[in-house]
């Protein structure tokens, strides 16, 4: 018991839950986690957070190689986040997040092939070449992007939440976003609407500690943390640690019972670390926080090692198993470079394509130029 309370109530999290019976009552919550999951759910979770990694040091390499342009928000130090939460979702269930979205996109099955086209501004990509690295989308696989606007997401995973409801669809609307996002307007507005009219939403906060260059301190009132404005909106909030998937999905698990069975929402917010800049374009990144603090999260709390040494210490795997799955990674990557390498470019033609659904498929209204209207 004493060594669990150790590793989950360590670093700042400790000075968010004070009280006996809170740390209690997360415990509770996560034993079943521990004991519901087989082995090879387990390795699954590793495998997908390797991924998540070693396609994004492979998307920093070619960028920086000049392969592709644009933007580029690297998800390394958050995986556990999209991984953990992504394996709770069913047939009903929906994501949505920001910019920093590639974790997200391979979370809920994406290729790392149309992921790197995408990138690579390829025919082939998710997105034909036309979003690039902000806007992955995957209509199949219940991802709906994927957005460049800050909190641009929030109202639009509000819609998401609104239309399970009014189909009267069990299931629930996932939407990420960071400790920025939450001082926009919309966000705020989402807020009301979502408990106004009791919408199946859950609003994920990735709180990595800086608004692009700006600390949270110097950018947001608080008091102890963000999801508490919940309490403005009398929306049930919880926080928890992001690099350790039992937890990630324990309380992700709890508001996704809560959006299903009550169609209530839910703001979560989970701590974590982002290693490299805001963006590629972040070139005072190592400015406004030390080296020392990165390299004390990467020795003591990056995710990939918190799952990987808690597999290890349950005899789930041994090193050569993980070296197996990195490798494997590396691999995926590299070939995943190679496939968007070798595609084409989309047509020039096909600039005007994929804006309007009534002009591509010739219906009536986009025949008459009537995109919004019908009268």
């Amino acid at each position: 018991m004493l060594n669990l309370v150790n590793k989950l109530f360590g670093s700042s999290y400790s000075r968010r839950l004070k009280s006996y019976k809170t740390i209690v009552d997360t415990i509770n919550k996560l034993e079943p986690q521990i004991k519901s999951l087989s082995d090879s759910e387990k390795i699954e979770f590793l495998r997908q957070m390797v991924r998540i990694r070693r396609f994004e040091e492979a998307s920093l390499k070619y960028y920086n190689a000049g392969k592709m342009g644009g933007f580029l928000h690297l998800y390394i130090g958050q995986e556990s986040i999209a991984v953990g939460t992504a394996s709770l979702c069913g047939d009903n269930d929906h994501m949505i997040t920001a910019y920093r979205d590639h974790g997200h996109a391979l979370a809920v099955g994406m290729s790392m092939n149309e992921c790197m086209a995408e990138l690579y501004g390829k025919k082939t990509g998710c997105s034909k070449g036309k979003g690039g690295s902000m806007h992955f989308f995957a209509p199949d696989k219940n991802f709906w992007g994927g957005h460049g606007i800050v909190a641009g997401q929030t109202p639009l995973g509000l819609g998401l939440a609104y239309g399970l409801k009014y189909n009267e669809v069990k299931g629930s609307a996932l939407c990420f976003l960071g400790d920025g996002a939450v001082n926009q307007g919309s966000f705020h507005e989402s807020l009301n609407l979502a408990q106004l009219w009791e919408l199946p939403v859950i609003y994920i906060i990735e709180n990595n500690g800086y608004s692009m260059g700006t600390s949270q301190k110097r950018s947001s009132a608080f008091n102890n943390c963000l999801a508490g404005r919940g309490d403005a909106y009398g929306i049930e909030w919880d926080v928890g640690k992001g690099n350790d998937i039992y937890e990630v999905r324990a309380k992700t698990k709890e508001a996704m019972d809560r959006a299903r069975n009550d169609s209530q929402p839910t703001i979560l917010e989970f701590d974590t670390c982002r290693y490299q800049g805001h963006s590629v374009a972040d070139s005072n990144a190592k400015k406004y926080r030390s080296p020392e603090e990165i390299d004390y999260y990467k020795e003591n709390y990056d995710p990939i090692n918190v799952w990987k040494n808690s597999l290890l210490e349950e005899g789930v795997i041994d090193e050569n198993d993980y070296k197996e799955i990195d490798n494997a990674a590396k691999d995926e990557a590299k070939e995943s470079a190679t496939f968007a390498e070798e595609s084409p470019f989309p047509e020039p033609s096909a600039i005007t394509d994929d804006v309007y659904f009534e002009v591509d498929n010739q219906t009536e209204s986009g025949k008459q130029g009537k995109h919004f209207f019908h009268d």
